[in-house]
């Protein structure tokens, strides 16, 4: 498996993350206290859609394409309007041409007092990072492995935050380091948020994932709380294109259930690639 962000920028799963997340951040808005954003591999930043590699899989055209042009409720329309006003921002003569990742898409929703650290070590997407946020004070490029980074930079000194953890998944040990690094950081910081993303192609492969972070989140001190969502455009047929994205939200907003619960069924429409979309809300057992 290789999913790295430039081939599916703006694409359905793309969509899916960057809705959540800009919803968790949102909430931590709410409080004057400062909060940190960790993005352990962050990717470049900002992805250029009419590029060759944006290009080669097209998913964006189905996926921030569609959304774009969706006619949602007025309760999905606000809670989808701040992710929805950081893409337009890139964006400003109307046409769809770029596609922010999930460090710009954080920087965005962070206030003067909060920071972010985004992580890379794939010296083309690093350059381009550090290019797109040259010389911004509340935001820092490091050149660790995200793997190495996860429980280094936890907990951190604001006591408050996100870490976001999106790997390629090229190793076939991805799901299994997942797992345990996510058990370690968690570990020393059991009060954050983290988001976690995976492909969701095997059931066996995605269920053990989601039983493991969720016995290490129950056996935390205190203990925390795990939210899973699952959304496929597609049936998975073998060999083809990635059709299910998924996601654990660990010590998920209180109110954020409830907001999926809106957004999610309005989705399906215009994400769905001829097969009838659908998600999965609920909370993974130990």
């Amino acid at each position: 498996m290789n999913y790295r962000h430039a081939f599916h920028a703006g694409g359905f799963a793309d969509v899916i993350k960057h809705i959540v997340l800009a919803r968790i951040l949102t909430y931590l808005q709410d409080k004057p206290a400062a909060f940190r954003v960790i993005d352990t591999h962050a990717g470049a930043g900002l992805y250029d859609l009419e590029g060759e590699e944006a290009r080669r899989g097209g998913e964006w055209l189905t996926g921030i394409a569609r959304i774009m042009q969706a006619r949602f409720s007025q309760e999905v329309a606000e809670l989808t309007k701040p992710y929805l006003d950081i893409v337009r921002a890139f964006n400003p003569r109307g046409e769809l041409r770029t596609y922010p990742g999930s460090p710009l898409i954080a920087r965005a929703l962070l206030r003067p007092q909060d920071r972010l650290v985004a992580c890379e070590v794939e010296p083309k997407a690093r350059k381009m990072l550090i290019d797109a946020l040259r010389r911004d004070i509340q935001a820092r490029v490091v050149d660790l492995d995200g793997w190495v980074a996860l429980p280094a930079f936890v907990p951190p000194k604001e006591r408050r935050g996100l870490v976001l953890i999106d790997p390629p998944f090229e190793a076939r040990d991805e799901f299994e380091r997942l797992a345990e690094s996510f058990a370690e950081a968690f570990a020393k910081w059991p009060t954050g948020v983290y988001v976690i993303w995976y492909p969701a192609k095997s059931r066996r492969t995605t269920d053990d994932l989601g039983h493991a972070v969720a016995r290490a989140t129950a056996a935390a001190r205190p203990p925390g709380k795990c939210l899973r969502l699952e959304f496929s455009v597609a049936p998975q047929a073998a060999g083809a294109p990635l059709a299910s994205t998924g996601l654990l939200i660990v010590n998920p907003p209180f109110t954020l259930q409830d907001e999926l619960k809106t957004i999610l069924p309005e989705l399906e429409k215009p994400l769905g690639q001829g097969g009838a979309a659908r998600f999965r809300l609920d909370v993974p057992k130990p």
